[in-house]
């Protein structure tokens, strides 16, 4: 465990997210990691790369959950894990991934449980980022090429997937307020806006703590 400054991104489909995390990490100097987690993790535990980007925050049957989190405890030479279902794995390697990236460096890090994963750690902040419907529909259009009928599926379908992986893998809600340090509407005030108050988040933060 470290006391690298870590920051967790939950999003809305279509709230910007994705753009506010890299935004972020450029103004602090560090990195930020969304899809360039599944390659680290594929890479550490010598699972395939595509299996990854196909279970990427996709949920799961719920009746095996303790048997991942006692297997987690455990390491992965026994055999349950190596008769695991493959998703299990997946989410398993994610999150060796994101406790090895937080006690290595300072970093943003998009969705993936990251806030939960890191939950011990000491200097962690977790954000989540919603916006208007209307504004998100007309992002995933201008992003995508959709329409609004479209848009509007992706966006729904989507946000249901990170909800169920998130709810499932953590103790906590998708989007609940109480699950996270800051929520914001970035709709608002803009992705600017929120990168702005992250930062001052931060800086508040670590005065209160001294």
């Amino acid at each position: 465990m470290s006391d690298n400054l870590i920051i967790t991104i939950g999003r809305e489909c279509g709230s910007g997210g994705r753009h506010i995390g890299q935004a972020l990490a450029e103004k602090l100097g560090v990195k930020c990691y969304d899809k360039e987690l599944l390659n680290l993790a594929a890479k550490e535990s010598g699972l395939c790369k595509e299996l990854f980007e196909t279970h990427d925050e996709k949920p799961t049957s719920s009746f095996l959950y303790s048997l991942v989190m006692d297997t987690y405890s455990l390491g992965y030479a026994n055999s349950a894990y190596m008769d695991m279902p493959i998703n299990h794995k997946i989410f398993l390697a994610q999150f060796d991934t994101i406790k090895n990236l937080a006690d290595k460096e300072s970093c943003v890090i998009i969705g993936r449980c990251a806030d939960y994963a890191l939950a011990d750690y000491p200097n962690v902040v977790s954000v989540f980022i919603t916006a208007n419907e209307d504004v998100k529909i007309r992002t995933l259009m201008e992003r995508h090429k959709i329409s609004e009928s479209q848009a509007k599926d992706v966006m729904i379908k989507t946000d249901k997937k990170r909800a169920s992986y998130y709810n499932y893998y953590s103790s906590k809600r998708w989007g609940d307020s109480k699950s996270y340090d800051l929520c914001m509407n970035s709709s608002k005030i803009g992705y600017d806006g929120v990168v702005k108050m992250i930062q001052d988040f931060v800086e508040i933060k670590k005065g209160y703590k001294k």
